[in-house]
């Protein structure tokens, strides 16, 4: 099983605001890669980025060094057809083009799941089931 790690699994992971959430986002992220089972995309490593540095307030080295860690999870390029496929998604689904193209990345990945707090729990998106790891 494969599943995809939206932007905010990372983010939680880094930040001490609220300690439940980060010990579940760490406990995810560290199972994956440990198990060889998780998938990020180059577009939540952007965003992991701007995240970091914006409101985490991490030093770049900080951000370089969480972005090497990150890299041990199976990492998607967004090239131009995944570009074309996020709207596909976004005209089907009716979703903001963003979350489109993170559906679209963990499709084309082969990914079970969808691990992410902007989801509903359960719902189906391209076969792709959605799960919120801090209401479960």
């Amino acid at each position: 099983m494969r599943d995809f790690l939206d932007t905010n699994i990372l983010v939680y992971a880094n930040d001490a605001a609220d300690v439940r959430k980060q010990e579940v986002a760490l406990d995810c992220m560290y199972a994956h890669i440990r198990d060889g089972t998780g998938v990020v995309s180059t577009q939540v490593m952007q965003e992991y980025t701007v995240n970091g540095i914006r409101k985490l307030r991490q030093a770049i080295p900080v951000v370089m060094h969480q972005l090497h860690l990150i890299e041990s999870l199976h990492v998607v390029t967004i090239s131009p057809n995944l570009v074309r496929r996020g709207l596909e998604i976004k005209g089907m689904y009716g979703l903001d083009y963003w979350d489109s193209l993170i559906i679209a990345a963990a499709e084309s990945a082969g990914c079970d799941r969808l691990i992410s707090e902007d989801f509903n729990t359960g719902q189906f998106y391209c076969g792709i089931r959605t799960l919120n790891p801090f209401t479960t």
